[in-house]
C-alpha cells in the first residue's frame, strides 16, 4: 500500500507545529508518560491507525515495558496486568475515541473512576492527550500513510 499524498502537516507546516506544541503542554502535569503512552497505542489500535499503532508499541517496548503490557492493551479488561489507575485511562481513551458507540458517549461510571485516580491537572492532560491521539490517528489513516515510511 501506498500513501495517498505528503502527510497534511507537511503539506501545512504550521499545523505540526501547532500539534507538537499541544503535546509539549500537556507534559508534566501530573500524567506518567507510561500511561499517555499505553492510551495512545489503543486508541491508535480502535482507529486502525498503522503508524501510531507501530509508533506506541516501539516507543513502549523502547521504554522497557513489557511485552504481556504491550501485547495486553489490546484486551486490557482481560488481562491482569494492568493497575486500575491504568485501566480508568484506558477506559477513558476507549469512550473519548469511540463517542458515537453509545448515547452517553462518555459514561459517569468512566468518567468518575478516571478522576478516582488523576487529580484535574492530570486528567486534563489525559483528554487532550486522547483529542491529539486521535488527531494524529485521522490524520494518518486518511492519508494511508504507512508505519515505517517516509512522511515525504
Amino acid at each position: 500500500m501506498q500513501a495517498r499524498m505528503k502527510n497534511p502537516v507537511l503539506v501545512l507546516p504550521e499545523t505540526l507545529q501547532a500539534l507538537l506544541a499541544v503535546s509539549n503542554s500537556i507534559k508534566d502535569r501530573g500524567l506518567s508518560e507510561n500511561i499517555m503512552d499505553l492510551v495512545h497505542l489503543r486508541v491508535s489500535q480502535i482507529n486502525g491507525c498503522s503508524v501510531c499503532t507501530d509508533m506506541g508499541f516501539r516507543k513502549l517496548q523502547k521504554a522497557g515495558e513489557t511485552m504481556e503490557r504491550i501485547v495486553g492493551v489490546s484486551a486490557w479488561r482481560e488481562m491482569p496486568y494492568f493497575s486500575d489507575a491504568e485501566r480508568a485511562a484506558l477506559a477513558l481513551g476507549e469512550a473519548a475515541t469511540r463517542l458515537a458507540d453509545r448515547p452517553d458517549a462518555v459514561s459517569d461510571e468512566i468518567w468518575n473512576e478516571a478522576a478516582k485516580h488523576y487529580d484535574e491537572k492530570a486528567l486534563s492532560a489525559l483528554i487532550v492527550a486522547i483529542a491529539i491521539d486521535n488527531v494524529w490517528n485521522r490524520l494518518n489513516s486518511t492519508v494511508r500513510q504507512q508505519a515505517g515510511a517516509s512522511w515525504n
